[in-house]
């Protein structure tokens, strides 16, 4: 089953700075790593991706630079800064708090009436 665009909207920067999390990279591979984490059910835009890294970029939550051009094409690298590390604690903890709330306002059970 697809996910959404609608569902995780708001969360893409989140996302990002989870994969930098674990070291420096670039474009494509922040975007295929996504695509299979979620078992082919959610892919960013290109557009959506390099939006998030421009602004991601201008808080200061990730730095960038060139990459070596002896390994192949010219690729343009991320990595996540002490401000972006805390960003991600931040915004896990008020997602963690997002979802608690959620399930509790989504939970039914078989039979159940509001009356």
């Amino acid at each position: 089953m697809a996910i959404t665009s609608d569902l995780i909207r708001g969360h893409t920067e989140t996302i990002i700075l989870a994969h930098l999390y674990g070291g420096e990279s670039y474009g494509y591979e922040v975007n295929k790593s996504i695509f299979d984490k979620s078992e082919g059910r959610y892919e960013l835009k290109e557009a959506t991706l390099y939006g998030a890294f421009r602004r991601l970029e201008e808080t200061g939550c990730i730095s960038s630079f060139w990459g070596d051009e002896a390994t192949g094409a010219r690729r343009r690298y991320y990595r996540i800064t002490d401000k972006g590390k805390r960003h991600l604690r931040d915004n896990t903890a008020e997602w963690g708090d997002a979802k608690n709330l959620i399930d509790t306002l989504i939970k039914y059970e078989e039979g159940q009436t509001n009356e």
